[in-house]
């Protein structure tokens, strides 16, 4: 009775996953772009980079392990 709502409430975050990891996933890519246009990189900007891959490696990892994926 009390755990009904447990598909409706995966299907939510899934959803909010995939929305969080398509962001970061331009957000990296914004931040390698910045990186290979840079002559001489500054510590801040090669460390934002790293921090973004870390960051969407981390949920693509969560999304494998949830088996999600995305239907087109």
């Amino acid at each position: 009775m009390f755990f009904r709502r447990k598909g409706w409430l995966r299907k939510e975050y899934d959803e909010k996953l995939l929305l969080q990891l398509e962001e970061i996933k331009q957000n990296w890519h914004q931040q390698k772009k910045l990186l290979e246009k840079c002559l001489e990189p500054s510590e801040e900007v090669i460390c934002h980079t790293k921090l973004a891959e870390a960051k969407y490696f981390l949920l693509f990892k969560e999304a494998k392990h949830r088996r999600i994926s995305l239907k087109k």
